[in-house]
């Protein structure tokens, strides 16, 4: 909440010159006054559903940070790194929508993404089951990073950090771990999670080739046979015996889809496709694991 009410007196003091008049490239009040309260609710009710998700059932402590870096073979950092850039890249085009500059809207916008990770980070660190993290912190500046040096660097994302998700059986076994629901499977599941980075390739190389610009080349990484976050326990908390998987990597090749590049004169799907473009688009995948080396998906989400 003070960084928002900080950027919004910052950015509308830059509205007047010293006659206290109007430049005439000013930014719109009233989109700016209406993303920064949008921003404010969506911070509000997203921090209020990330309470009852993950921190109303266990006690409060006092502030403290733990080493979590081996957890869940480091999918949940990538998941902070993702994050972040995607809020980021979000909150950057609203500034731009709302005419800020171009430079101070890509700061700003890296700025919410790293500021409202970090929140997260605040919450964890006075949570007795959990604890501040500096791996996540990490993550947390990594994902901003890449939006923010992009940005500054070609004005576009060439290489965007996307997400996908699929049902798995692991849930089941520890509901209160892995989730209940496939929304809190989508949160906390992390064998059904599949973190990408998704190359445009005409931005990459000569675009004289007859390559579509929407078309992406994608690696993803994943990880399976997780019940636990540093090991499997044998029991769940009923003292029902569990399966013994086997907790491993998985890595992807894969194409994908950037859908700001789609074309269209509909300024409503071109919006859509902005919001949406963080998800990795199914497509047949070549995956690489330990266990079965290499698989082939058909379809793979």
């Amino acid at each position: 909440m003070i960084l928002f009410i900080f950027i919004s007196n910052v950015s509308l003091s830059q509205l007047r010159n010293k006659n206290n008049n109007i430049k005439t490239e000013s930014i719109n009040k009233k989109r700016f006054t209406g993303i920064i309260i949008t921003d404010c609710v969506l911070y509000s009710s997203s921090m209020t559903g990330l309470y009852y998700l993950w921190y109303k059932d266990y006690p409060q402590t006092s502030f403290h940070f733990i080493n979590d870096n081996k957890e869940w073979l480091q999918m949940d950092k990538i998941g902070h790194a993702t994050t972040s850039y995607c809020i980021s890249r979000f909150a950057y085009e609203s500034f731009k929508w709302a005419g800020v500059d171009n430079k101070k809207s890509v700061f700003y916008g890296g700025g919410l993404g790293f500021a409202y990770l970090t929140t997260i980070e605040i919450l964890d660190g006075f949570s007795k089951e959990w604890g501040s993290s500096s791996g996540d912190l990490l993550a947390n500046t990594f994902g901003s990073a890449l939006f923010i040096s992009q940005q500054l660097a070609w004005n576009q994302q060439k290489i965007i950090l996307k997400y996908s998700f699929h049902k798995t059986k692991y849930s089941k076994y520890r509901e209160d771990a892995l989730g209940s629901n496939i929304i809190e499977n989508m949160l906390k599941d992390y064998n059904g999670q599949t973190y990408w980075l998704s190359f445009n390739i005409n931005s990459l190389i000569d675009n004289n080739i007859n390559i579509p610009d929407w078309l992406n080349f994608s690696l993803g990484y994943g990880a399976d046979g997780m019940l636990g976050g540093n090991a499997n326990p044998l029991f769940n908390d009923d003292g029902v015996p569990l399966p013994n998987y086997k907790r491993q990597r998985q890595y992807y090749l894969s194409f994908d889809i950037d859908m700001t590049k789609i074309k269209t004169k509909s300024k409503f799907l071109k919006e859509v496709f902005k919001v949406f473009n963080f998800i990795k688009i199914p497509f047949p995948a070549l995956e690489y694991n330990k266990t079965d080396n290499f698989k082939f998906h058909l379809l793979y989400f």
